[in-house]
């Protein structure tokens, strides 16, 4: 179960926005995924109107829908094309502001004020610019973010959610040795060192 070759992989900013622009986003689901239909009740533990996020959260449809019932949606992307494609895709009025804290960032907000992405480096977000939340559905974040850069991941995502937050993580499991990644296999021991 050791990481092998993926150890020393890196995936640039430029090959993500690549990505989106050659539209090789294996990685987008059209439906709702099944996990956090099946573990919803884990992730809003009984509570209504949460601030949930959204990390690397890409043109994710689970953002609408969890606005949809009423909770406030948070979303970090760095590409902008996503992020206006979201929009486009539910055909949603949206405004968009620089962010005064991060040199180059955008926020695109829903007109309806429920839904607010941020169109920049993970890194650059703190909770003094993004606030707390009560969750995290992090579908694929974590299994994306260069293996060297987990740590500084899982801090920033401890740092940013409420004391009493459910986080919902989804990872896949393979041979890391016969896939470069992303996805890239983090094992569940590395889970629990990082998250405790």
């Amino acid at each position: 179960s050791d990481a092998g070759s993926q150890k020393e992989r890196v995936v640039t900013e430029e090959e993500w926005l690549q990505k989106w622009e050659m539209g090789n986003i294996g990685f987008h689901k059209e439906q709702g995924h099944p996990l956090l239909q099946k573990y919803l009740d884990v992730l809003l533990n009984g509570r209504s109107g949460l601030r949930i996020f959204f990390p690397l959260c890409g043109k994710a449809v689970e953002m609408k829908w969890l606005a949809d019932m009423g909770h406030s949606v948070v979303g970090v992307e760095v590409s902008e094309q996503a992020v206006r494609e979201f929009f486009s895709d539910h055909s949603l009025p949206y405004c968009e502001e620089p962010v005064p804290e991060i040199s180059g960032a955008k926020m695109f907000q829903s007109t309806s004020g429920d839904i607010s992405l941020y169109c920049c480096s993970i890194y650059d977000l703190s909770s003094s610019i993004v606030g707390k939340f009560d969750g995290v559905w992090d579908r694929g974040a974590l299994v994306a973010v260069n293996p060297c850069d987990r740590q500084r991941y899982a801090s920033l995502m401890i740092n940013l959610v409420e004391k009493n937050s459910s986080y919902l993580l989804v990872t896949v499991s393979y041979d890391p040795n016969k896939h470069k990644g992303p996805p890239f296999y983090v094992p569940e021991s590395e889970i629990k060192s990082l998250f405790g």
